[in-house]
């Protein structure tokens, strides 16, 4: 089966996550697309992070109706801070079977020479990148990099985050069971 793997801490998921992912299944020919919900990103702060399992049930929240996505907790039971490259070396041994893409927008594909072992993952794995602006993903590009022209909206988790605390309405920006829950939760305030 080909799965594409969509890293992120999902903090929280929004509606740019799930069109991306979306588009990325058709695009890609892929069956499943897993969105790996991430402890704690090693190149972010984590200051701002909701609890993981909180994340990972927004995650579920906003993909019930999709038969095609799965949320995944797999970075939880794993060392801290969660690397990639474990990660894909944990899911390929439990399913070698399967075959793993990672999908990431150009600004982490700019990132990708900070990653632990990151030629390794060039090496053995398929990187499906979106365009995302004000990131050039188009320098010295890897066999195993497709770049995708990707429908984008210019929202961010920070932007949902800061006008859930200014009392500003997300609707439309999350999807709703998202929008209910993180109101019933009083998150972000």
């Amino acid at each position: 089966m080909k799965i594409g793997l969509y890293f992120g801490s999902f903090n929280p998921i929004h509606n740019g996550h799930l069109i991306i992912a979306q588009h990325v299944l058709d695009a890609c020919a892929l069956q499943q697309i897993w969105f790996v919900v991430s402890p704690h990103n090693p190149l972010k702060e984590s200051k701002s992070l909701l609890n993981e399992n909180n994340r990972l049930h927004l995650v579920r929240l906003a993909i019930e109706e999709q038969a095609k996505f799965r949320a995944s907790s797999i970075e939880f039971t794993m060392p801290r801070p969660s690397y990639t490259i474990d990660t894909l070396t944990y899911l390929s041994d439990k399913y070698p079977k399967h075959e793993f893409s990672i999908i990431m927008g150009s600004d982490s594909l700019e990132n990708l020479p900070k990653w632990k072992n990151y030629t390794q993952i060039l090496k053995h794995y398929k990187i499906l990148v979106y365009k995302r602006p004000n990131y050039n993903s188009l320098n010295e590009l890897h066999a195993n990099v497709q770049i995708l022209e990707a429908p984008l909206l210019d929202i961010s988790a920070t932007y949902i985050r800061n006008k859930i605390a200014n009392k500003q309405s997300v609707r439309f920006l999350v999807p709703d069971a998202v929008m209910d829950y993180i109101e019933l939760n009083r998150y972000y305030k």
